[in-house]
């Protein structure tokens, strides 16, 4: 049955008047160089006053609005594993949030890849886990605001969302892929990072969507389905968007990361708008410009069954999805499952997709130079005789492995598939394809089904993308 919230505050001291909500609370991390925003209810009417110990002295204040939310825009140095202390005093009350560090923030969001927590789920591990809870503790700087999974139809102004530190005692329960991502990027940057983590498993991307964004779609409606009690909760729409992520809309950060698309596989000729709509609507909630998109490639499960191509076509659709939306990106990961995991959705690779992550936004975000944040990529097919040549983006210092080339197949004009001999021409770095069964080849792919292992890489061990040269 559907969660219906209601309204929840933080519990405050004897005598206190101000409540906060979780993401404004001890351990948290706020944006550096920003106006960081933070918020919290007390007497309407009632004059707040807010200032950072990074700044004696300098405080700034807000009048409480008539249904009693204050909001500030708080001014933020640069990054620092220093510990802070934000105080916040008026209307009877004086808290002192502690522990605060100064860095980047990053949202996470998405369906179960993204929630998965290092400590995996039942029979599903994550590849290296103990060893990182482990060792959790070299990483102070990294913190966590996780969500708990909830839905309602009804816009929240509130979600529990506490911040952990990094250490062993809290790990276990972060996100594999977000926290692999922090640890990354805190290697790149030298900077504290926090991570708030906002993924509810099986959910559509129409989940995280506003009723009102809903409404332009007609193949959806809210209210037909708010009806329906059949609907399992992960499957309904909205939902997560109202419980999950409005409370927390405004919070500063620096960017998005996202991992869904499961439970949208099929729907590939909407899915890309759908993804774009949110990510605009995101942005302008947020009201910090066109602010990085990072998304993860679906990965290899057997769907209808690993020969076919539903999934195919679905990562292919989330590639455009990062065409046609600015500022996003998108992580190839074909590479990282491994053969056993055909009936296994949950992959436990994640320290890799976690890195690949931070590596495009160290690249494009941050700006720094020579880190591996591409991947080769199909530009165009020539057929010469009895052999298709293919060309690439991306790929100017050739393949590797430089002998044959896994995973392509190719048809002639009866459009069946067979597995075809693949070797790169290294003097242009073109690869070659040659196919007997096929007769004069009309079309190539690689890594074209919904359970495929990449084998093909550039210089940097970046996988090549998945393509098909046909759109039959």
């Amino acid at each position: 049955m559907l969660i219906l919230l209601a309204a929840m505050a933080m519990p405050l001291g004897a005598g206190a008047v101000i409540e906060l909500p979780d993401i404004v609370g001890d351990n948290m991390v706020v944006q550096q160089n920003s106006e960081a925003r933070l918020w919290g209810w007390a007497t309407p009417g009632s004059t707040i006053t807010v200032g950072g110990s990074w700044a004696p002295g300098k405080t700034v204040s807000a009048r409480t609005a008539d249904n009693g939310r204050w909001d500030v825009a708080l001014t933020t140095p640069g990054a620092s594993f220093t510990p802070y202390t934000i105080k916040i005093e008026g209307d009877g009350s004086n808290i002192d949030v502690k522990n605060v560090l100064v860095g980047e923030v990053w949202f996470c969001s998405g369906q179960s890849n993204m929630e998965m927590p290092l400590r995996g789920f039942w029979t599903q591990p994550i590849e290296g886990a103990a060893q990182t809870i482990a060792y959790s503790g070299k990483y102070p700087g990294i913190r966590v605001a996780t969500v708990p999974k909830l839905a309602s139809y009804t816009p929240q102004d509130r979600c529990p969302s506490p911040w952990k530190e990094s250490k062993p005692e809290n790990a276990a329960d972060f996100s594999a892929l977000a926290y692999y991502f922090a640890q990354s990027l805190t290697e790149l940057l030298n900077v504290p990072v926090g991570i708030i983590s906002c993924a509810y498993g099986g959910s559509k991307v129409e989940g995280w969507q506003s009723r009102e964004q809903l409404a332009q779609y007609p193949e959806w409606n809210v209210d037909k389905e708010a009806a329906d009690s059949k609907i399992k909760e992960w499957e309904r729409i909205n939902v997560m968007y109202n419980a999950m992520l409005h409370p927390l809309i405004g919070y500063t950060i620096k960017g998005f990361l996202w991992n869904q698309g499961e439970s949208n596989v099929g729907r590939h000729d909407t899915y890309p708008q759908h993804q774009r709509d949110m990510v605009t609507e995101w942005r302008s909630k947020w009201g910090l410009g066109e602010l990085p998109f990072f998304f993860v490639e679906l990965p290899g499960w057997e769907y209808g069954g690993p020969d076919k191509t539903e999934a195919a076509r679905f990562r292919e659709c989330q590639h455009e999805a990062a065409r046609i939306t600015p500022n996003s990106g998108i992580v190839c990961t074909s590479d990282l499952v491994y053969p056993y995991e055909v009936k296994d959705i949950h992959a436990r690779k994640k320290k890799e997709i976690g890195e690949r992550l931070a590596f495009m936004a160290a690249a494009r975000t941050y700006g720094m130079q020579g880190v591996p944040a591409t991947y080769p990529t199909f530009r165009e097919m020539k057929v010469d005789g009895d052999k298709a040549v293919l060309s690439f983006d991306n790929a100017e210092a050739g393949f590797s492995p430089n002998q044959i080339l896994e995973g392509f197949e190719a048809a002639g004009a009866d459009k069946v598939f067979h597995p075809a001999t693949a070797r790169e021409i290294y003097k242009d770095r073109t690869i070659e394809v040659s196919c007997p069964e096929a007769g004069k080849i009309e079309a190539v792919r690689y890594n074209y089904k919904n359970f495929a292992i990449g084998k093909v890489f550039d210089l940097m061990g970046m996988p090549l993308v998945p393509f098909r040269t046909d759109n039959w």
